[in-house]
């Protein structure tokens, strides 16, 4: 992809995939989401049913499903991993619907105190698992550091790493998530720069504020310039957390939203945290 055409691929992460999104999506100019939510189901729920008619409204509204916002391996070990592959399978299921492959994925919470080795290797016995089980249903896996699970300190992301195949397991850099880490961000960026096939889009002041992408302490301009002068190519999820809305909340979200913007409705927001997505792209396409 062409960054070009990158700017114009700026997905909005979903909530509840609704008409007062989608509505927010035809505003910003949006083809693209990354649902979490249909009709009050989990997008991974079993029991939701056939979504088709929610295919038809992205159909009607222009608009088409990147990637599934799941919340696979955001669980604790000690939970039967197969609610894992029971989700990961019903995804499998919705692939010929919305015909989108790409599944969120996380690497598991360790509330019981193991020791680092057993929580590296019960965590990545279960990573292999789920990328042996996404080959056979035709989904691709993009794991994304989150705090608290395994995959939240860079180091531990670069053992994570050594699964991605660059067909079944790909990685997501999401920098607001990596801020709380103390590893300097460029550090980071470096170690990962090779290793990186989509961007969240969410970028946070040390105090923890969520501001829009280019406005914190993750160096994400800089990240993006060097990125794009390698020829970087991928997706990119506008992901801003800049007003929390129940979903975000209900994901234990970390930091505050945006304080100079609360006045505003989640909806003003999100156009605000998509307008300094598109503008910096645009600067950095331009070499400005």
């Amino acid at each position: 992809m062409s960054w070009t055409g990158y700017s114009r691929r700026i997905y909005r992460r979903g909530g509840e995939a609704s008409d007062d999104q989608l509505a927010a999506c035809r505003r910003g100019g949006l083809k693209y989401i990354d649902p979490r939510h249909v009709d009050g189901y989990n997008i991974t729920a079993a029991a939701a049913g056939p979504p088709k008619p929610w295919h038809c409204k992205l159909d009607d509204a222009g608009v088409r499903v990147n990637m599934y916002g799941s919340p696979i391996g955001k669980i604790d070990l000690a939970d039967d991993f197969k609610i894992d592959t029971d989700r990961l399978e019903h995804l499998g299921r919705l692939k010929d619907i919305f015909g989108a492959s790409g599944v969120r994925i996380f690497s598991y919470y360790n509330k019981a105190g193991l020791d680092k080795a057993k929580w590296k290797q019960q965590s990545l016995d279960r990573l292999k698992r789920l990328r042996d089980l996404a080959g056979k249903l035709g989904l691709v896996l993009f794991h994304e550091n989150e705090s608290e699970i395994y995959g939240d300190h860079p180091d531990r992301v670069a053992e994570i790493a050594e699964l991605r195949d660059g067909e079944t397991f790909k990685l997501i850099y999401d920098f607001g998530n990596y801020l709380g880490t103390g590893v300097p961000p460029m550090d980071i960026w470096k170690m990962f720069r090779d290793r990186t096939d989509c961007f969240h889009f969410k970028d946070k002041q040390q105090d923890g504020q969520h501001v829009p992408i280019g406005r914190g302490d993750t160096q994400a301009e800089a990240i993006l310039r060097d990125a794009h002068a390698r020829g970087w190519r991928g997706p990119c999820v506008v992901e801003p957390h800049l007003t929390h809305s129940k979903a975000v909340v209900a994901t234990g979200v970390h930091g505050t939203g945006d304080q100079s913007l609360a006045s505003l409705s989640q909806a003003d927001s999100f156009q605000v945290a998509l307008q300094a997505a598109q503008d910096l792209i645009t600067s950095i396409h331009a070499g400005k």
